[in-house]
């Protein structure tokens, strides 16, 4: 049976909410750790800046999608079930930052070489968000199709 595509698309509606509030905590994080503690320092700013921006917003981001968006597609509400979602969500979110991480270095490496946005401050944050939609496309169809799938109901079939 064909998904309901007004589901779909009022999840991604409520994914992209979502993803907008988890992009404002990557992207203000980010900024703040470049910026004031790892100025002027490739590692800190392209490599420990990104990882810890981004495992902060995917814990927000899991909150708000265990709670808001596929609330109706957990079966049980426990403390197991929220850190085994949070297991899954989390692995599914490393996968998505991959995807983010290297395109936040090829985008960096592509500026460069063009010599665009060297002076700029927020480059590092710049190549952050243009990385971090691609992987958050990939994190939607994850976490709708694969963590927070939808059981198929199973269907009576009663003769009256």
């Amino acid at each position: 049976m064909a998904r309901n595509w007004k589901e779909l698309l009022n999840n991604f509606a409520k994914f992209m909410i979502v993803s907008l509030i988890g992009t404002v905590v990557d992207l203000g994080l980010h900024s703040l750790l470049s910026v004031y503690v790892f100025q002027d320092n490739y590692w800190g700013s392209y490599w420990l800046a990104p990882a810890i921006s981004f495992e902060i917003s995917v814990i927000v981001g899991f909150v708000f999608a265990y709670f808001f968006i596929w609330k109706d597609r957990v079966s049980e509400r426990s403390t197991r079930s929220f850190f085994r979602h949070l297991g899954g969500y989390n692995l599914a979110n490393i996968g998505c930052f991959l995807i983010k991480f290297v395109l936040l270095q090829a985008f960096h490496f592509l500026f460069v070489r063009l010599d665009w946005l060297q002076s700029w401050d927020l480059e590092p944050t710049f190549c952050n968000l243009l990385g971090s939609i691609f992987g958050g496309l990939f994190n939607f169809w994850i976490n709708e199709f694969v963590i927070f799938n939808k059981k198929k109901e199973k269907q009576e079939t009663t003769k009256q």
